[in-house]
């Protein structure tokens, strides 16, 4: 009998979320457990091996595992990454700090850009030229590249970065150099930036390749470690990778790119919000994911989350563009907030209530928690306004130390603003729902849309708790709490399909286009993403051809679609229509003059997974458990009726309010909602925007 078992293991700053989908015998099956941030993999393997055991699956009937991590975001913001080395052209050392030479606030005199990755004294320029047309103006000097890796070897470099002037055009000095360095030095990661991001923008594509040499060490042992892990538990299925543009990788793909997993763990969830959305027959969701220490926001149209090909890491200023490290690589377009269910909360010097983004984690987590936490977080703000349950939290596995929250937010938030207890643990919601709002306004207009025009889609381990408050604040007419909403970005990475994206930099004004060079870049990504997708059925095999163009004289481009196979002369006026109406929609009108491409893209996939669906936890208990005293946000305190999500059954309808609890989530709608299940059992809420008539 064939494998059917498949694991999503999302690896979070508080959480390790995971799921067993198992079709044959029709089980979704949760889990989730603290993370434990010295060793992710500990949590992992102890995860993995009790839903083993909890669903009486065997090691060996595991089809294949997928994982999503916050690892690579995290060696960056924590810097603690490889010692790395970097190799570019003579004369050229400096690109990473002149950057763009332009300031990211220039209102603030101390402002400070976020420092470079290879430091100064480990950079090195060897002589040798490539023409931007690819001709070689200068040979590259053999002898400088090995007396340079040498120096920096003896400096103690444990990654190289090959960042030399127009490799994308012609890589043959960065394949020569890698070749040199492989020789001299075999066990020494080397990152050429001609494989990393072979784009047009030197500052970003060298910045690429020192961030991918940078987490690479770290990243291979973590997969190797993980991999070994897996077979000891007698694990033998492929282990895969979430992307940070949703789709998934091998484990060899990632280890030689990891910093495209950049965005890893937060894909997950838009691609599952996204999948949820099809499910439901709903276009255009607001996809909200809160977690233990940050809350992701990202718009999904037409069943699929917007994606961008580049993004700034790292940043200084949370808010400023233009303070991280940028790199070049696909993502889905999402806005994140240090707003989670771990934020501490406290009055600043100011007197006036802060919460964010200062977080507990996983270690010593919020005080409900009594991990060792001691200041008041969102979560302790959440016992305190009923909408979590002390006694059935993660299942009754974790009880909550209701007596030692009140003690700490009297202590440390109602004491010292002269709060009683609800009114204190009210304000911190209140603060961090504003937070929410302000972020997912700016993130909706910068796309020229309006809030009230979508459904919020809500989950993560605090998500639906706080979902009611964000819709009203956004005036959103509709919630939707997917079943399993506190494990969904473990679900979207069982649904996100196997993807490989190639980019090449040709730049040309579209009526200049040389066609045969067009066909033999795609030829050329063709054939890699298909070594590395390595498909068992050819046929199932999805291509989409875009390309990133603009008006002549602009400085930025646009992502348009191109028509489907082969490309020549016969599709330019296909191609210049297509610009002008994908500019419109972003822009509101289209201008008179010529286009021109400067990217030219490739995505290759197979079809998505189905949502995984089945049975969570057996059914038999009561649907209603009773009710408890709940504070709603408009409303205050109400009796509100608490049910079994798990007992619920497609077609119930009921009105607020009401707390919905499963094992890992709770949400709580007030007096004014309608609530219905669906077929998939997700839970459909009506917002109304006042008091009920």
């Amino acid at each position: 009998m064939s494998r059917t078992v498949r694991i999503g293991v999302d690896v979070g700053g508080t959480f390790t979320d995971l799921l067993l989908h198992d079709p044959r015998r029709g089980v979704s099956w949760p889990g989730k457990l603290p993370t434990t941030p010295h060793a992710p993999n500990e949590a992992i393997t102890a995860g993995i091996t009790r839903l083993l055991a909890e669903t009486s699956t065997a090691p060996g009937d595991v089809a294949g595992i997928v994982h999503g991590t916050t690892l690579v975001t995290n060696t960056l913001l924590e810097r603690t990454g490889a010692v790395v080395g970097l190799l570019t052209t003579d004369g050229f050392s400096d690109v990473l700090e002149m950057g763009r030479e332009t300031r990211f606030d220039t209102t603030d005199l101390l402002a400070r850009p976020a420092q470079p990755l290879v430091p100064r004294p480990l950079r090195r320029g060897v002589p040798g030229r490539i023409a931007a047309d690819g001709r070689e103006l200068e040979p590259l000097d053999e002898t400088a590249v090995r007396t340079a890796v040498e120096d920096l070897v003896g400096q103690g470099i444990e990654a190289l970065a090959v960042a030399l002037m127009h490799s994308y055009r012609n890589a043959g000095h960065e394949h020569r150099v890698r070749d040199l360095v492989t020789r001299m030095c075999p066990d020494l990661p080397v990152t050429l930036s001609s494989a990393v991001a072979p784009v047009i923008g030197e500052y970003e594509r060298a910045g690429t390749a020192c961030l991918n040499a940078y987490v690479q060490p770290l990243m291979s042992r973590y997969l190797d470690d993980l991999r070994a892990d897996l077979a000891a538990l007698g694990i033998d299925a492929p282990l895969r990778i979430m992307l940070s543009g949703g789709g998934v990788t091998t484990l060899e793909d990632a280890k030689r790119f990891p910093v495209r997993l950049l965005e890893s763990g937060p894909a997950a969830g838009a691609i599952a919000a996204a999948a949820a959305a099809r499910t439901l027959g709903e276009r255009d969701v607001v996809s909200f994911d809160m977690g233990g220490t940050t809350a992701k926001i990202a718009v999904v149209q037409g069943g699929r989350p917007r994606l961008k090909h580049d993004f700034e890491a790292g940043r200084v200023d949370r808010f400023k563009p233009g303070s991280g490290l940028p790199v070049r690589l696909t993502v889905v377009d999402m806005i994140e907030i240090g707003s989670g269910g771990g934020s501490i909360a406290a009055p600043d010097a100011l007197g006036l209530l802060k919460v964010g983004p200062r977080s507990a984690g996983s270690v010593p987590g919020p005080v409900a928690y009594g991990r060792g936490g001691e200041r008041p977080t969102v979560t302790d703000a959440d016992l305190v306004l009923g909408y979590l349950d002390a006694e059935s939290f993660l299942g009754g596995e974790m009880r909550l130390r209701t007596a030692e929250v009140h003690k700490a937010l009297t202590r440390d938030v109602a004491g010292p603003l002269g709060l009683d207890l609800t009114d204190a643990a009210a304000g911190i919601v209140e603060v961090v729902t504003g937070s929410m709002a302000a972020a997912a306004r700016m993130h909706l207009s910068e796309q020229g849309k309006d809030p009230a025009d979508f459904a919020l889609m809500a989950f993560g381990g605090a998500g639906p708790a706080h979902a009611y408050g964000l819709a009203k604040a956004l005036k959103m007419p509709r919630v939707i709490v997917p079943m399993r909403a506190g494990v969904m970005s473990a679900c979207g990475l069982l649904a996100a399909a196997p993807t490989v994206d190639e980019v090449r930099s040709l730049p040309s004004p579209l009526a200049d286009v040389d066609w045969d060079q067009v066909a033999a870049l795609y030829d050329e990504m063709i054939t890699r993403a298909t070594a590395t997708l390595q498909p068992e059925d050819p046929a199932l095999v999805r291509i989409r051809r875009s390309a990133e163009m603009r008006y002549l004289g602009q400085g930025f481009e646009i992502e348009v679609d191109l028509p489907e196979g082969d490309l020549g002369p016969d599709d330019l006026q296909r191609i210049r229509t297509a610009f002008e109406s994908t500019y419109r929609s972003v822009f509101g009108r289209s201008l008179d003059g010529a286009a021109e491409v400067v990217n030219w893209r490739l995505s290759m996939h197979l079809p998505d997974h189905a949502m995984p669906t089945g049975s969570s936890y057996a059914r038999g208990e009561d649907k209603c458990r009773g009710v408890r005293s709940v504070h709603f946000p408009g409303h205050g305190r109400l009796e509100a009726t608490v049910w079994n999500r798990y007992e619920l059954v497609p077609g119930t309808e009921m009105a607020g309010p009401a707390v919905f609890e499963e094992r890992e989530a709770s949400c709580a709608f007030g007096p004014e909602c309608r609530i219905r299940v669906t077929d998939d059992l997700s839970l459909v809420i009506e917002v109304g925007q006042g008091q009920p008539s």
